[in-house]
């Protein structure tokens, strides 16, 4: 969907759904009508509307009543082509199901796969609903692909605390206009409440776990496994994984490695850097260690050097996670519980987690495979750039640097990069 750029995008009729948080959605229309191409926008609620164009239109019925008015938007604006931010909300994936059956062009945008510095715009759907090949043959037998160097995003958080507060307080006060509308998380003020304990609990836990790193990177190098948590809404968790929370993870993970994790070896659990205002798992992992006699090899940690982390874990243990392709790009072995595009023979182990343990010190990623597959997903699903802050660029509204591309749509190869302008909100 992203090799021919945006002029892949001339003369289509697109429709954008819900977007990420913020102006992404409106830089992005401008982006496209400047391409040439026809766009309409569906907003769902008040935050919906504060960021949306001109002219959008408003869904203010059920979830029962959406099938129905997504089909005549699609029959009235003669829709070709249908762009959404992520595919596991209710609504989207209603909509996902409807565009498949009619064989309208869907493209679904996500936070990057490959981090950081780029968003992802894949065809079909993302995650486990991804199309992309999990064959090593594929990838082995794929001519070399060269990435080109990235525009520095940059730290964004502060943008995005930005629109997420914006965006929150719009759809509280119009509520009553989307009266129907029921959001895939807390859409209320109080969400306001976790960030503020986050914040507090980083420098509370930074204080609390002084020295742990130097531990982890020095005497205890080779010696622990790294168990990386998901937030505990996440789709990877309730869509893509078997799990149905984050303690019944812990729960399998802790009782595993009691059983089978070698002698003389740790069990690390690192907190989601955007749970820690949610949930605190600290009792739960202490009291399965304690019950299942592991007292003195657990850890559970929080704010860490994520990369020291991954130099020195003899193994690496996640449901679905950007954590895991930074693992492979540090050599190490790594299992995947969940529904990962990078989870095949030669980068993951394959096994059961209860074999992993014992297995993991001698075992290798194949670095050739690995760097193949990261540079063939970055050229067919990875945009340069954020949601939340525009690149500093010339050419475009949304900040972006697309492909420009030499071939046809199923198979064009990148011959070069298009820096698009930078343009005022």
């Amino acid at each position: 969907m992203i090799v021919n750029g945006l002029a892949g995008f001339k003369g289509r009729r697109i429709l954008l759904l819900q977007g990420p948080l913020g102006p992404f959605f409106r830089r992005l229309a401008r982006d496209l009508t400047a391409a040439g191409a026809e766009v309409s926008k569906i907003d769902f609620n008040g935050g919906d509307w504060l960021f949306s164009q001109v002219g959008a239109i408003a869904f203010r019925g059920t979830r029962a009543a959406w099938p129905v008015f997504f089909e005549q938007v699609l029959d009235e604006r003669q829709i070709d082509m249908v762009l959404l931010f992520g595919d596991c909300r209710p609504l989207h994936s209603a909509a996902h199901d409807i565009v498949v059956a009619r064989g309208i062009d869907l493209g679904v945008f996500e936070e990057g796969y490959v981090r950081p510095d780029y968003i992802t715009l894949e065809r079909f759907g993302v995650n486990g609903h991804s199309r992309i090949s999990r064959s090593p043959v594929f990838y082995l037998n794929t001519p070399k692909i060269e990435v080109a160097a990235t525009v520095n995003v940059g730290n964004t958080f502060w943008y995005a605390a930005m629109w997420a507060m914006l965006y929150y307080q719009a759809s509280v006060l119009l509520r009553p206009w989307f009266r129907h509308y029921q959001h895939h998380r807390p859409l209320t003020m109080g969400e306001c409440l976790p960030w503020l304990r986050g914040t507090w609990r980083k420098h509370y836990f930074a204080r609390k776990e002084k020295g742990v790193q130097a531990a982890l990177s020095s005497t205890l190098s080779g010696q622990y496994f790294l168990v990386a948590l998901q937030v505990h809404n996440d789709a990877q968790l309730h869509v893509h994984s078997g799990f149905g929370s984050v303690p019944t993870f812990i729960e399998t993970v802790v009782s595993s490695f009691a059983r089978f994790g070698p002698v003389g070896t740790d069990l690390v659990i690192k907190q989601h850097p955007l749970e820690r205002g949610y949930h605190d798992y600290s009792q739960l992992v202490s009291e399965l260690a304690q019950a299942l006699g592991i007292p003195n090899r657990v850890r559970y940690i929080h704010d860490q050097h994520l990369p020291t982390l991954l130099e020195h874990a003899r193994g690496v243990v996640l449901i679905n996670s950007t954590v895991g392709l930074s693992a492979l790009s540090h050599g190490t072995p790594l299992k995947v519980c969940g529904n990962a595009i990078y989870d095949m023979p030669g980068l993951t182990y394959q096994g059961p987690l209860d074999d992993f343990w014992p297995q993991a010190e001698d075992l290798t990623v194949d670095a050739e495979l690995y760097l193949r597959f990261r540079n063939y997903l970055i050229e067919r699903t990875q945009l340069n750039g954020s949601f939340y802050q525009r690149l500093d660029i010339t050419g475009s509204s949304a900040g972006l640097v697309w492909a420009v591309a030499g071939g046809g749509p199923d198979g064009a190869e990148m011959v070069g990069k298009e820096v698009l302008q930078h343009a005022l909100l």
